[in-house]
């Protein structure tokens, strides 16, 4: 995901701006729309926060990590999304297909399997209520 993106999103999310979508930075990268954002009532300190990712045509997020704290549920809302997620294999998931990610993972492979047809997928984070950084670029 672009990191600049994802943080604005979340910014936005956090301040509950949840009314438009954040604009990708080019025609082959993402745009993320904070869709969601909550505290769990009965987990105190955690949070619920969900994003919708909209991938352009041939669409690549950079290789990243997430926030040490995050657990995410990713579910392929429509097209395929291209996925490697820590050591794991490489996978296309196409719509209605899922996938998680541990706490701390490394997200080295994140695109859209289409190199003509858009792809969307959300994306549920539960994260420690005060990282507010879900996102960050590999050096």
């Amino acid at each position: 995901m672009n990191v600049r993106t994802l943080i604005t999103a979340v910014g936005a999310a956090a301040t509950l701006a949840l009314a438009g979508p954040v604009a990708a930075h080019d025609d082959h990268a993402e745009t993320v729309t904070p869709q969601f954002e909550q505290a769990i009532p009965n987990i105190p300190g955690k949070s619920l926060v969900a994003l919708e990712v909209v991938y352009a045509p041939g669409g690549v997020s950079p290789a990243h990590t997430h926030a040490k704290s995050a657990f995410i549920y990713a579910y392929v809302v429509s097209g395929a999304i291209v996925s490697k997620v820590n050591d794991g294999e490489t996978r296309t998931y196409k719509a209605g297909e899922s996938w998680s990610e541990t706490p701390g993972a490394r997200h080295s492979i994140s695109r859209n399997a289409s190199a003509t047809e858009p792809a969307k997928l959300l994306a549920v984070f539960v994260v420690d209520s005060d990282d507010k950084i879900l996102t960050t670029p590999e050096n």
